[in-house]
Protein backbone atom coordinates (compact mmCIF):
# COMPACT_ATOMS: atom_id res chain seq x y z
CA UNK A 1 0.00 0.00 0.00
CA UNK A 2 1.45 3.11 -1.29
CA UNK A 3 2.01 5.92 1.46
CA UNK A 4 1.61 9.62 0.08
CA UNK A 5 2.03 13.06 1.87
CA UNK A 6 0.51 15.85 0.33
CA UNK A 7 1.88 19.09 1.56
CA UNK A 8 1.15 22.67 1.16
CA UNK A 9 -1.87 25.46 0.83
CA UNK A 10 -2.38 28.88 1.88
CA UNK A 11 -5.13 29.78 -0.09
CA UNK A 12 -7.87 27.53 -1.88
CA UNK A 13 -5.83 28.12 -4.83
CA UNK A 14 -3.37 25.62 -3.47
CA UNK A 15 -5.95 23.83 -1.25
CA UNK A 16 -8.00 22.71 -4.00
CA UNK A 17 -6.14 21.18 -6.42
CA UNK A 18 -4.30 19.05 -3.56
CA UNK A 19 -7.43 17.66 -2.70
CA UNK A 20 -8.32 16.43 -6.56
CA UNK A 21 -4.93 15.19 -6.55
CA UNK A 22 -5.58 12.98 -2.95
CA UNK A 23 -9.15 11.64 -4.55
CA UNK A 24 -7.24 11.08 -8.47
CA UNK A 25 -5.12 9.03 -6.39
CA UNK A 26 -7.32 7.69 -4.29
CA UNK A 27 -9.56 6.38 -7.14
CA UNK A 28 -6.74 4.55 -9.00
CA UNK A 29 -5.37 2.98 -5.97
CA UNK A 30 -7.83 2.47 -2.97
CA UNK A 31 -5.72 1.88 -0.62
CA UNK A 32 -2.94 4.49 -0.59
CA UNK A 33 -2.37 6.15 2.38
CA UNK A 34 -2.90 9.79 2.43
CA UNK A 35 -1.14 12.39 4.87
CA UNK A 36 -2.12 16.12 4.15
CA UNK A 37 0.54 18.72 5.92
CA UNK A 38 -0.42 22.47 5.83
CA UNK A 39 0.09 25.65 7.63
CA UNK A 40 -2.05 26.09 11.26
CA UNK A 41 -4.40 28.61 11.09
CA UNK A 42 -4.88 28.40 6.89
CA UNK A 43 -7.50 27.62 5.38
CA UNK A 44 -6.35 23.75 4.76
CA UNK A 45 -6.99 22.87 7.95
CA UNK A 46 -10.85 23.10 7.93
CA UNK A 47 -10.87 22.15 3.98
CA UNK A 48 -8.85 18.85 4.15
CA UNK A 49 -10.28 16.92 7.31
CA UNK A 50 -13.87 18.19 5.70
CA UNK A 51 -12.82 16.01 2.16
CA UNK A 52 -11.88 13.13 4.63
CA UNK A 53 -8.26 13.38 4.56
CA UNK A 54 -5.69 13.65 7.92
CA UNK A 55 -3.52 16.66 8.12
CA UNK A 56 -0.81 17.55 10.50
CA UNK A 57 -0.66 21.73 10.75
CA UNK A 58 2.82 23.38 11.02
CA UNK A 59 3.62 26.72 12.51
CA UNK A 60 5.14 28.54 9.78
CA UNK A 61 4.35 31.64 7.74
CA UNK A 62 5.77 33.45 4.44
CA UNK A 63 8.80 35.60 4.55
CA UNK A 64 7.47 39.57 4.28
CA UNK A 65 8.72 41.27 0.98
CA UNK A 66 8.24 44.25 2.91
CA UNK A 67 9.81 45.58 5.95
CA UNK A 68 8.37 43.44 8.57
CA UNK A 69 8.70 42.43 12.51
CA UNK A 70 7.50 39.84 11.39
CA UNK A 71 10.47 38.63 9.60
CA UNK A 72 12.33 38.79 12.84
CA UNK A 73 9.93 35.70 14.10
CA UNK A 74 10.60 34.11 10.93
CA UNK A 75 13.92 31.65 10.97
CA UNK A 76 12.20 30.65 14.47
CA UNK A 77 9.20 29.13 12.83
CA UNK A 78 10.86 27.64 10.51
CA UNK A 79 13.22 26.04 12.28
CA UNK A 80 10.36 24.74 14.44
CA UNK A 81 8.98 23.87 11.46
CA UNK A 82 11.79 22.01 9.94
CA UNK A 83 11.77 19.67 13.42
CA UNK A 84 8.37 18.91 12.84
CA UNK A 85 8.32 18.25 9.76
CA UNK A 86 11.18 15.52 10.37
CA UNK A 87 8.66 13.95 12.91
CA UNK A 88 5.74 13.52 10.43
CA UNK A 89 8.48 11.87 7.75
CA UNK A 90 9.63 9.85 10.35
CA UNK A 91 6.57 8.33 11.65
CA UNK A 92 4.42 8.81 8.25
CA UNK A 93 7.02 6.91 6.13
CA UNK A 94 5.85 8.23 2.71
CA UNK A 95 6.86 6.97 -0.49
CA UNK A 96 6.51 9.86 -2.06
CA UNK A 97 6.28 13.24 -0.69
CA UNK A 98 4.11 15.99 -3.11
CA UNK A 99 4.53 19.49 -3.10
CA UNK A 100 1.70 21.95 -4.18
CA UNK A 101 3.05 25.38 -3.22
CA UNK A 102 2.63 27.21 0.03
CA UNK A 103 3.97 27.40 3.17
CA UNK A 104 4.21 24.11 4.65
CA UNK A 105 5.52 22.32 1.47
CA UNK A 106 9.38 23.82 1.87
CA UNK A 107 9.80 22.31 5.14
CA UNK A 108 8.46 19.04 4.13
CA UNK A 109 9.67 18.50 1.21
CA UNK A 110 13.32 19.61 1.88
CA UNK A 111 13.04 16.82 4.84
CA UNK A 112 11.54 14.24 2.11
CA UNK A 113 14.81 15.26 0.20
CA UNK A 114 17.20 14.33 3.31
CA UNK A 115 15.59 10.98 4.18
CA UNK A 116 15.69 9.81 0.17
CA UNK A 117 12.07 9.85 -0.33
CA UNK A 118 11.19 11.10 -4.05
CA UNK A 119 9.18 14.22 -4.53
CA UNK A 120 6.62 15.37 -7.50
CA UNK A 121 6.12 19.18 -7.62
CA UNK A 122 2.81 20.65 -8.70
CA UNK A 123 3.23 24.16 -9.96
CA UNK A 124 0.05 26.11 -10.80
CA UNK A 125 1.16 29.48 -12.23
CA UNK A 126 2.82 30.74 -15.36
CA UNK A 127 5.67 32.03 -13.16
CA UNK A 128 7.02 29.65 -10.67
CA UNK A 129 6.89 30.02 -6.96
CA UNK A 130 10.26 30.55 -4.56
CA UNK A 131 9.60 27.51 -3.14
CA UNK A 132 9.06 25.30 -5.92
CA UNK A 133 11.94 27.06 -7.85
CA UNK A 134 13.99 25.85 -4.99
CA UNK A 135 12.99 22.45 -4.73
CA UNK A 136 12.91 21.42 -8.00
CA UNK A 137 16.82 20.43 -8.95
CA UNK A 138 15.92 16.93 -6.46
CA UNK A 139 12.14 16.57 -7.82
CA UNK A 140 11.30 13.75 -8.99
CA UNK A 141 8.50 15.50 -11.68
CA UNK A 142 7.52 19.18 -12.07
CA UNK A 143 4.14 18.90 -12.74
CA UNK A 144 3.06 22.23 -14.62
CA UNK A 145 -0.21 23.98 -16.18
CA UNK A 146 1.83 26.93 -18.48
CA UNK A 147 4.06 26.25 -21.45
CA UNK A 148 7.96 28.18 -21.23
CA UNK A 149 8.35 27.13 -17.30
CA UNK A 150 12.11 25.46 -18.57
CA UNK A 151 13.32 29.06 -17.17
CA UNK A 152 12.44 27.79 -13.89
CA UNK A 153 12.62 24.25 -13.85
CA UNK A 154 14.80 21.14 -15.43
CA UNK A 155 13.40 20.37 -18.78
CA UNK A 156 13.48 16.67 -18.80
CA UNK A 157 11.40 16.52 -15.22
CA UNK A 158 8.81 18.88 -16.52
CA UNK A 159 5.25 16.99 -17.12
CA UNK A 160 2.51 19.77 -18.68
CA UNK A 161 -0.44 18.17 -17.09
CA UNK A 162 -2.57 20.90 -16.17
CA UNK A 163 -3.94 22.43 -12.89
CA UNK A 164 -6.34 19.78 -10.94
CA UNK A 165 -10.27 21.33 -10.54
CA UNK A 166 -12.23 20.06 -7.65
CA UNK A 167 -14.36 16.94 -8.65
CA UNK A 168 -17.85 19.27 -8.25
CA UNK A 169 -16.76 21.72 -11.09
CA UNK A 170 -15.22 18.90 -13.14
CA UNK A 171 -18.37 17.08 -13.07
CA UNK A 172 -20.98 19.33 -13.58
CA UNK A 173 -24.11 18.73 -15.48
CA UNK A 174 -26.20 21.41 -13.69
CA UNK A 175 -27.40 24.20 -16.41
CA UNK A 176 -28.07 27.50 -15.93
CA UNK A 177 -32.06 27.65 -15.60
CA UNK A 178 -31.67 25.00 -12.80
CA UNK A 179 -28.70 26.95 -10.89
CA UNK A 180 -30.46 30.22 -10.78
CA UNK A 181 -33.59 28.49 -9.66
CA UNK A 182 -31.65 26.70 -7.03
CA UNK A 183 -29.80 30.63 -5.60
CA UNK A 184 -33.20 32.27 -6.03
CA UNK A 185 -32.29 34.52 -9.04
CA UNK A 186 -34.41 35.04 -12.17
CA UNK A 187 -34.30 32.49 -14.48
CA UNK A 188 -34.50 35.14 -17.43
CA UNK A 189 -31.71 37.52 -16.38
CA UNK A 190 -28.65 37.41 -17.62
CA UNK A 191 -25.76 36.84 -13.97
CA UNK A 192 -22.50 38.38 -13.33
CA UNK A 193 -20.31 35.98 -10.66
CA UNK A 194 -18.09 38.26 -8.64
CA UNK A 195 -15.61 37.00 -6.66
CA UNK A 196 -11.84 37.67 -5.50
CA UNK A 197 -10.99 34.32 -4.32
CA UNK A 198 -11.46 32.37 -0.90
CA UNK A 199 -10.53 35.31 1.18
CA UNK A 200 -12.15 38.19 -0.74
CA UNK A 201 -10.20 40.79 -2.70
CA UNK A 202 -10.63 44.74 -1.77
CA UNK A 203 -9.93 46.21 -5.13
CA UNK A 204 -12.76 43.98 -6.47
CA UNK A 205 -15.14 44.96 -3.88
CA UNK A 206 -14.80 48.61 -4.02
CA UNK A 207 -14.98 48.59 -7.69
CA UNK A 208 -18.44 47.06 -7.37
CA UNK A 209 -19.27 49.54 -4.85
CA UNK A 210 -18.36 52.35 -6.68
CA UNK A 211 -20.13 51.36 -9.53
CA UNK A 212 -23.49 50.53 -7.64
CA UNK A 213 -24.94 53.32 -9.00
CA UNK A 214 -24.71 51.99 -12.19
CA UNK A 215 -25.77 48.56 -11.16
CA UNK A 216 -28.94 49.24 -9.79
CA UNK A 217 -30.13 50.87 -13.07
CA UNK A 218 -28.91 47.50 -14.43
CA UNK A 219 -32.60 45.93 -12.91
CA UNK A 220 -32.54 43.22 -16.43
CA UNK A 221 -29.45 41.57 -14.27
CA UNK A 222 -28.50 38.77 -11.25
CA UNK A 223 -25.63 39.84 -9.42
CA UNK A 224 -24.20 37.52 -7.05
CA UNK A 225 -21.06 39.02 -5.22
CA UNK A 226 -18.75 36.81 -2.79
CA UNK A 227 -17.28 40.12 -0.72
CA UNK A 228 -14.94 37.54 0.83
CA UNK A 229 -15.70 36.52 5.23
CA UNK A 230 -12.92 39.60 6.12
CA UNK A 231 -14.96 42.30 4.26
CA UNK A 232 -18.68 40.70 5.03
CA UNK A 233 -19.46 42.89 7.78
CA UNK A 234 -18.37 46.30 5.92
CA UNK A 235 -20.38 45.11 2.62
CA UNK A 236 -23.67 43.36 3.89
CA UNK A 237 -25.70 46.57 4.29
CA UNK A 238 -24.38 48.83 1.43
CA UNK A 239 -26.31 50.15 -1.18
CA UNK A 240 -26.79 46.96 -2.84
CA UNK A 241 -27.90 45.19 -0.27
CA UNK A 242 -31.47 43.78 -0.13
CA UNK A 243 -31.93 44.18 -3.95
CA UNK A 244 -33.99 41.21 -5.54
CA UNK A 245 -30.81 40.59 -7.85
CA UNK A 246 -28.77 40.99 -6.06
CA UNK A 247 -26.67 38.22 -3.59
CA UNK A 248 -23.78 39.76 -1.49
CA UNK A 249 -22.11 36.60 0.78
CA UNK A 250 -18.90 36.02 2.37
CA UNK A 251 -17.92 32.84 0.66
CA UNK A 252 -19.12 30.14 -1.83
CA UNK A 253 -19.34 27.22 -0.89
CA UNK A 254 -21.42 25.74 -4.09
CA UNK A 255 -18.90 26.80 -6.25
CA UNK A 256 -20.61 24.50 -9.47
CA UNK A 257 -23.83 26.30 -8.90
CA UNK A 258 -22.58 29.62 -8.98
CA UNK A 259 -20.37 29.13 -12.11
CA UNK A 260 -23.55 27.16 -13.63
CA UNK A 261 -25.54 30.46 -13.43
CA UNK A 262 -22.89 32.89 -14.55
CA UNK A 263 -22.81 34.52 -18.16
CA UNK A 264 -20.02 36.69 -16.70
CA UNK A 265 -17.21 35.89 -14.33
CA UNK A 266 -15.44 39.02 -12.94
CA UNK A 267 -12.62 37.55 -10.59
CA UNK A 268 -8.52 37.54 -9.91
CA UNK A 269 -6.12 35.56 -12.38
CA UNK A 270 -4.93 32.94 -9.88
CA UNK A 271 -4.16 29.15 -11.58
CA UNK A 272 -6.83 27.92 -9.66
CA UNK A 273 -9.54 29.82 -10.79
CA UNK A 274 -8.24 30.01 -14.79
CA UNK A 275 -8.49 26.31 -14.72
CA UNK A 276 -12.22 26.27 -13.68
CA UNK A 277 -13.15 29.19 -16.18
CA UNK A 278 -11.55 27.12 -18.83
CA UNK A 279 -13.07 24.09 -17.63
CA UNK A 280 -16.45 25.67 -17.62
CA UNK A 281 -16.16 27.84 -20.98
CA UNK A 282 -16.55 31.15 -18.87
CA UNK A 283 -16.43 34.24 -20.09
CA UNK A 284 -14.16 36.41 -17.70
CA UNK A 285 -12.82 39.83 -16.50
CA UNK A 286 -9.53 39.04 -14.68
CA UNK A 287 -8.62 41.44 -12.35
CA UNK A 288 -5.00 40.36 -11.34
CA UNK A 289 -3.97 40.84 -7.76
CA UNK A 290 -1.02 42.59 -7.62
CA UNK A 291 -0.16 41.75 -4.10
CA UNK A 292 1.29 38.11 -5.00
CA UNK A 293 4.92 37.11 -5.54
CA UNK A 294 6.65 38.47 -9.43
CA UNK A 295 2.96 39.49 -10.12
CA UNK A 296 2.31 36.07 -11.32
CA UNK A 297 -1.16 36.36 -11.68
CA UNK A 298 -0.83 39.24 -14.54
CA UNK A 299 1.47 36.68 -16.09
CA UNK A 300 -1.53 34.05 -15.79
CA UNK A 301 -4.01 36.05 -17.30
CA UNK A 302 -1.81 37.95 -19.95
CA UNK A 303 -1.62 34.23 -21.35
CA UNK A 304 -5.20 34.49 -21.70
CA UNK A 305 -5.17 37.83 -23.04
CA UNK A 306 -3.22 37.10 -25.58
CA UNK A 307 -5.34 34.27 -27.06
CA UNK A 308 -8.46 36.26 -27.35
CA UNK A 309 -9.35 34.07 -24.27
CA UNK A 310 -9.84 36.73 -21.32
CA UNK A 311 -9.92 40.47 -20.93
CA UNK A 312 -8.01 41.78 -18.49
CA UNK A 313 -8.93 44.83 -15.52
CA UNK A 314 -5.76 46.03 -13.81
CA UNK A 315 -6.12 46.23 -10.59
CA UNK A 316 -5.34 50.36 -10.47
CA UNK A 317 -8.25 50.67 -13.25
CA UNK A 318 -10.60 48.09 -11.93
CA UNK A 319 -13.27 51.31 -10.46
CA UNK A 320 -12.94 53.31 -13.78
CA UNK A 321 -12.89 50.23 -16.00
CA UNK A 322 -15.10 47.73 -14.59
CA UNK A 323 -18.62 48.38 -14.89
CA UNK A 324 -17.47 49.02 -18.72
CA UNK A 325 -16.31 45.65 -19.17
CA UNK A 326 -19.29 44.15 -17.94
CA UNK A 327 -21.74 46.17 -19.84
CA UNK A 328 -19.77 45.31 -23.36
CA UNK A 329 -19.97 41.69 -22.42
CA UNK A 330 -23.67 41.83 -21.44
CA UNK A 331 -24.57 43.74 -24.86
CA UNK A 332 -21.81 42.22 -27.22
CA UNK A 333 -22.91 38.26 -27.22
CA UNK A 334 -20.37 37.48 -30.69
CA UNK A 335 -17.45 39.05 -28.09
CA UNK A 336 -18.93 36.86 -25.30
CA UNK A 337 -19.32 33.86 -27.19
CA UNK A 338 -15.42 33.91 -28.90
CA UNK A 339 -14.17 34.28 -24.82
CA UNK A 340 -16.23 31.39 -23.98
CA UNK A 341 -14.38 29.66 -27.00
CA UNK A 342 -11.19 30.42 -26.64
CA UNK A 343 -10.65 29.81 -23.03
CA UNK A 344 -11.22 26.30 -23.19
CA UNK A 345 -7.93 26.15 -24.85
CA UNK A 346 -6.53 25.64 -21.61
CA UNK A 347 -8.93 23.46 -20.14
CA UNK A 348 -7.32 20.12 -19.11
CA UNK A 349 -9.88 18.34 -16.99
CA UNK A 350 -7.48 14.67 -16.94
CA UNK A 351 -4.81 17.07 -14.65
CA UNK A 352 -5.58 14.99 -11.64
CA UNK A 353 -5.59 11.53 -12.54
CA UNK A 354 -2.35 12.63 -14.90
CA UNK A 355 -0.63 13.72 -11.77
CA UNK A 356 -1.90 10.98 -9.45
CA UNK A 357 -0.58 8.55 -11.79
CA UNK A 358 2.80 10.22 -12.06
CA UNK A 359 2.53 10.26 -8.22
CA UNK A 360 1.34 6.48 -7.79
CA UNK A 361 4.60 5.16 -10.73
CA UNK A 362 7.06 7.17 -8.49
CA UNK A 363 5.99 4.99 -5.28
CA UNK A 364 5.86 1.78 -7.24
CA UNK A 365 9.51 2.09 -8.22
CA UNK A 366 10.43 3.05 -5.25
CA UNK A 367 8.80 -0.30 -3.95
CA UNK A 368 10.24 -2.17 -6.38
Amino acid sequence: MARVIISGGGTGGHVFPAIAIADAIIAQAPGTDILFVGANGKIEMEKVPKAGYKIEGLNITGFQRKLSFKNLVFPFKLAASMLKAVMIVKKFRPDVAVGVGGYASGPVLKIANTFGIPTVLQEQNSYAGVTNRLLASRASAVCVAYDGLEKFFPKDKIIFTGNPVRKDILDNKINAMQAKQSLGLDQNKKTVLIFGGSLGARTINEAVLANAKALLETQDVNIIWQVGNMYFQEYKSCILSGQKNVRIVPFIEDMDLAYSAADIVVCRAGALTISELAILGKAAVLIPSPNVAEDHQTVNAMSLVNRGAAILVKDTEAKEKLMVEIQTLLSDERKKSDLESNIKYFARPEAAKQIAAEILKISANKEG
